[in-house]
């Protein structure tokens, strides 16, 4: 491998870093691994630390409209405190585990648009400096394929996907961003909703799965937003009939037309809800909260016959390779990775 970045604060002739991640796609919780190659100066110098850095690129919405930043939502020290020699190679090996909320950025392989890199950091003669950025590319956990591919069965259509700036009430989640896949509706709910939006937030013990709705309006109510919440697990997933399982989640989900009133402000006692959940964060805004479908103790009502999940390019991967969405998706992902550091959008996160 070619050594892709000089430390800039060191000038000609400091040391160079290249970090070479393990070849595939991991999953949200899974392990990441890789190398880091150092290349010794002109100079002998003592490296402090070697920092890895996940980044992911992020849209955050405000009063003048959207914008775009660096966000960094997880750290890990994979190395240090040690003297690089004039000109020496040395290679530091890692493997760490990421976030369970982590962002899904591929779908059969298939890249959803979602920009997320492994940056490097080295700590040399008490500064500090960024060095390479390589892409990461994350693939679903099985029970976020299964539900993906469930839309995919009964019609859904891949639109877009993107990161948010924020959090989503009463979840106790920890990155400051999280997750939109948005699907087009099938011919058997078009009449119902614009649109569908899956969020999906991992933790060791299942998924919480976050649906909202863009609803259509009629000639006597206004089009508006809802959402509901179903809590699955990671254990048996090839228990479940998944058809039947999502499509019982979003007749729940688009039957509650009568109860809603204006976007964004619940009535009666929190009809916002699709579930008849009650509104703890009074109605504040967008994903603020939700109501709640919990199947027990974190598994599935649904039917359990099973269904062979694809192991192609069907369903929602199919939209996924469509036309003009794909180019756009390249052009934006390369740019993350062409680009600098410049506007990044803080540094949060867990640190490793």
């Amino acid at each position: 491998m070619v050594f892709k970045r000089l430390l800039g604060s060191l000038g000609v002739g400091g040391p160079s870093v290249d970090t070479v991640l393990d070849p595939g796609a991991v999953t949200p919780g899974g392990v990441l691994g890789g190398q880091v190659h150092l290349k010794g100066g002109d100079a002998d110098f003592t490296i402090e630390h070697i920092t890895l850095e996940l980044v992911a690129r992020v849209e955050a919405e405000h009063d003048g409209g959207e914008s775009e930043g660096l966000v960094v939502f997880h750290q890990h020290v994979v190395g240090g405190n040690f003297r690089l020699a004039e000109g020496e190679l040395r290679s530091v090996p890692f493997s760490f585990p990421l976030p369970w909320e982590t962002p899904l950025t591929e779908l059969y392989g298939q890249g959803l648009g979602i920009a997320l890199g492994v940056r490097t950091e080295l700590g040399v003669a008490g500064s500090r400096d960024k060095g390479d950025r390589d892409p990461l590319a994350v693939r679903p956990l099985p029970a976020q394929e299964a539900i993906l591919e469930a839309f995919g069965q009964l019609g859904f259509g891949f639109r877009s996907a993107d990161l948010e700036l924020g959090h989503i009430g009463g979840t106790g989640r920890r990155l400051p961003f999280y997750q939109e896949i948005e699907l087009a509706p099938s011919p058997r709910y078009a009449d119902q909703v614009n649109e569908i939006e899956v969020t999906f937030l991992a933790d060791p013990a299942g998924l919480d799965v976050v649906l909202e709705a863009d609803k259509r309006g009629g000639f006597f109510s206004e089009g508006h937003d809802a959402l509901s919440r179903f809590t699955v697990s990671h254990h048996g997933v090839e228990q479940v009939d998944w058809n039947a399982e999502v499509d019982h989640w979003l007749r729940r989900l688009v039957d509650h037309r009568a109860s809603y009133g204006t976007h964004g402000a619940p009535t009666h006692g929190g009809a916002l809800f699709a579930q008849g959940g009650h509104d703890p964060y009074g109605g504040r805004g967008r994903k603020d909260g939700y109501g709640h479908g919990r199947h027990g103790d974190g598994h599935h009502s649904g039917p359990g016959m099973g269904t062979a999940i694809a192991a192609g390019a069907a369903g929602l991967a199919v939209g996924v390779a469509g036309g003009m969405v794909a180019a756009e998706i390249v052009d934006e992902v390369g740019d993350f990775f062409e680009g600098d550091d410049e506007g990044d959008a803080g540094d949060e996160g867990d640190d490793g």
